[in-house]
């Protein structure tokens, strides 16, 4: 008889564990944010980040270009995990 446990079989026990950095998280935080803030552009017509910096302004411009600049940090973080996982 077998006293060894069987192995068990999900995710965290294939995949090493990643430890995201202080910029990883603002990158993560300011992409949800950016999201959401589209989400309700697209569902309400209501631009929160617009509202709260107003329209056109050197704030709300500096704002939405820092969402555009975490969304392509996304793209090569993701290209990055995807490559630890090969």
């Amino acid at each position: 008889m077998n006293d060894a446990e069987p192995p068990i079989n999900d995710l965290a026990s294939t995949v090493p564990l990643m430890t995201l950095s202080l910029l990883d998280w603002i990158a993560l935080i300011i992409l949800i944010v950016g999201g959401l803030n589209w989400g309700l552009v697209g569902l309400l017509n209501l631009d929160l980040i617009g509202a709260a910096l107003g329209n056109g302004t050197a704030a709300s411009r500096l704002a939405q270009l820092l969402i555009g600049l975490a969304g392509l940090y996304g793209i090569a973080f993701a290209l990055k995990l995807g490559g630890r996982r090969r």
